[in-house]
């Protein structure tokens, strides 16, 4: 992507900030360069034509960046795509960055520093979103790929991942592994509650788009090199390798938890509440994947229960 190509949108209220910004951007040779007065505006020129990189104030009336930043979120999950996130604050401290990491934002730069870091900060989002969007038409194209050869013995055509057999297989190298290198395989099975419930309300088509941006996100939450799968219409799993047993723990996966449950799925007739339970089971590599699956089927309904990732003993698995 050369400098003219990467659409940009400031978001900014105060004339005078987004003056600078513009000066600043137009000056490294930024020249697709929108402009909203509001998050709202934001969001409407959004949905209209997407942009690669949102440069927006964090204090805003009406809707602040965080907000801003969460809908544009939701709305990437829906439409499959990623809009780079960059705040400007006058806000300072680890705690302020903290607050802006966790609410998804990609990097923020301080005010009082925008002069100087603003173009450098925008070339650097330049190129992360150069490579993402490689990635990004690289599992496409490989989806693409899945549906036309119908590989329904190892993958699931709805989302891309592995199958319960898929899942059986992976589990078992990843158990092979561990035992001849040492470390541990970990496995999250997850289950969406209530699912066969809100199918019957909704219908097929939502729930299968509530599961597609369910897949989404799952996959955005984890590590490049974990294996993700469908066990069935409603069990997912995660599988894991990690250097050692003791990192196979449940407050290890406590993001990912808390990124599934607590914001809903976006879906064409609106938002949709799935409640995730999360059963963990780890080995040193003596146990089988059969058995692994097995045990973690069992701890879903305590999971449920206490919402919260719930673990198989360690040592019942090594």
């Amino acid at each position: 992507m050369n400098v003219s190509e990467l659409d940009i949108l400031v978001v900014d209220d105060a004339r005078f900030s987004a003056a600078v910004v513009n000066r600043t951007l137009a000056t490294a040779g930024y020249t697709r360069i929108r402009h909203a007065h509001s998050a709202h505006d934001a969001l409407g020129q959004l949905a209209e034509k997407p942009a690669d990189l949102v440069v927006a104030d964090w204090l805003m009336p009406g809707m602040d960046g965080l907000e801003l930043t969460r809908r544009i979120r939701q709305n990437d999950e829906a439409n499959n795509r990623y809009t780079y996130v960059l705040l400007l604050t006058a806000r300072e401290g680890v705690d302020a960055l903290q607050q802006a990491f966790d609410q998804g934002v990609d990097d923020f730069v301080s005010k009082s520093a925008m002069t100087e870091q603003l173009q450098h900060r925008v070339m650097a989002a330049d190129r992360i979103i150069q490579r993402h969007n490689r990635v990004q038409t690289d599992y496409q194209r490989m989806l693409t790929v899945n549906r036309q050869l119908k590989r329904q013995a190892l993958i699931d055509p709805l989302t891309g991942f592995g199958n319960r057999q898929d899942a059986l297989r992976a589990l078992d190298s990843t158990l092979k592994h561990a035992q001849k290198r040492g470390g541990a395989a970990c496995m999250l099975l997850m289950r969406l509650e209530d699912f066969e419930l809100q199918q019957r309300q909704r219908g097929n088509k939502v729930m299968q788009q509530g599961v597609l941006a369910f897949s989404r996100r799952l996959r955005q939450s984890v590590r490049p090199m974990d294996h993700l799968c469908r066990l069935q219409q409603d069990h997912f799993a995660l599988i894991t390798y990690q250097p050692q047993l003791s990192h196979c723990d449940p407050t290890s996966f406590r993001r990912l938890y808390d990124n599934l449950n607590h914001r809903a799925y976006q879906t064409a007739a609106g938002f949709l509440s799935l409640q995730v339970s999360i059963a963990l089971a780890a080995s040193a590599g003596n146990n089988s994947a059969d058995g692994m699956l097995e045990q973690a089927t069992l701890e879903l309904e305590q999971a449920l229960a206490e919402k919260r990732i719930v673990s198989s003993a360690a040592s019942s698995c090594a």
